[in-house]
């Protein structure tokens, strides 16, 4: 535990001599009243004793032990369920993912588990779809409308070719729109062919100061991919744009990492996992890399993803905890007080 204002926590030795003057007013009265002939005082004196006399006032401490440790504004990472949080799924349509060795074959694994995933996580987080192949899109932009979600995952389209980074970067321009990533303009340049001579020219991206890897808790992205990158742009480049904006990438491998695997035609293929380019790209950005070779195990890893999105440790200030609790052992004290002896003392 940390605090904001730690200045305050030199005031709390000051609480010790509340104790010794407690003490020595105990011991005055006490005295006083052995002056006194009359037994009911001395008897009122006796009970003073009791620990009934003793805990109003050191329940009184407590809450003002509390409330300055409530001034210096103490900070601790607390396990916290997301608020107003985005997730996007960047999910590989290449013509491989008709492979059947994850039955009934990869693409209906995937759309399955992603399907269950949404079903699982909360319904105040938010979630994207990215489609990508040869090209990338947004397939979905981030809502809260589960049932376009699976609509738009029934949807899917394969194409040739896998462009793992064109994935991450249009994600990226997905949760930070006011940064202006353009990802044709990374791909072909901002005189790329085909721009409108009467098209305004955009400004160039937003740069940023670049932040710890993984520590922008309001957004993630999960990418599964069956292959390896054979277009667009490199996929340590755009996962290094991920890292550097805080953004983890949590990274499911599909399908074999051997080589060789056999379409629904009968045509083999040559198909080897990227498995060293995935993992580099979990490790970059704090994220975790996952294989899943069977259905099953597909299920099982967007699960463990799930329960992880779910609740993350953060930096929470924890000044109204203590001030709240404070405030109801002062009240306990009052409360004991008025009832054992007629007042607040």
């Amino acid at each position: 535990m940390s605090f904001l204002w730690p200045d305050f926590l030199w005031l709390l030795p000051g609480l010790l001599l509340v104790p010794a003057a407690y003490v020595w007013l105990q011991r005055r009265r006490n005295k006083a009243a052995l002056r006194y002939s009359s037994l009911g005082i001395v008897r009122a004196a006796a009970a003073g004793q009791s620990w009934r006399r003793h805990l109003p006032p050191a329940l009184f401490l407590l809450a003002c032990s509390g409330l300055l440790l409530a001034a210096a504004r103490p900070v601790a990472r607390v396990p916290l369920p997301w608020a107003r949080s985005s997730i996007m799924l960047a999910m590989d349509v290449s013509l491989s993912m008709r492979v059947t060795d994850v039955k009934p074959n990869r693409l209906v694994a995937a759309q399955d588990a992603a399907k269950s995933f949404l079903r699982e996580l909360p319904k105040n987080i938010e979630v994207g779809l990215v489609t990508f192949a040869g090209s990338s899109q947004v397939a979905q932009r981030a809502t809260l409308d589960r049932e376009s979600l699976v609509a738009s995952i029934d949807a899917f389209q394969m194409q040739m070719g896998t462009a793992v980074g064109n994935a991450i970067v249009l994600c990226l321009a997905e949760l930070f729109p006011e940064q202006g990533i353009e990802l044709g303009d990374m791909t072909f340049g901002s005189m790329r062919l085909g721009r409108s001579l009467d098209e305004k020219a955009k400004p160039p991206p937003k740069q940023i100061a670049p932040v710890a890897p993984g520590s922008f808790d309001s957004a993630a992205i999960i990418l599964l991919s069956d292959g390896r990158r054979t277009t667009g742009i490199d996929t340590l480049q755009a996962a290094k744009m991920a890292a550097d904006r805080g953004v983890r990438i949590y990274v499911v491998g599909l399908g074999t990492v051997d080589g060789d695997a056999a379409m629904p035609e009968g045509i083999a293929i040559y198909m080897k996992l990227d498995e060293p380019t995935l993992r580099e790209v979990a490790r970059m950005t704090g994220g975790e890399y996952h294989h899943a070779g069977t259905a099953e195990m597909l299920r099982s890893v967007y699960e463990k993803l799930g329960s992880r999105l779910q609740v993350q440790a953060r930096e929470t200030e924890l000044t109204g905890i203590f001030a709240l609790i404070s405030a109801l052992v002062a009240m306990a004290a009052a409360t004991l007080s008025l009832l054992w002896f007629g007042r607040v003392a």
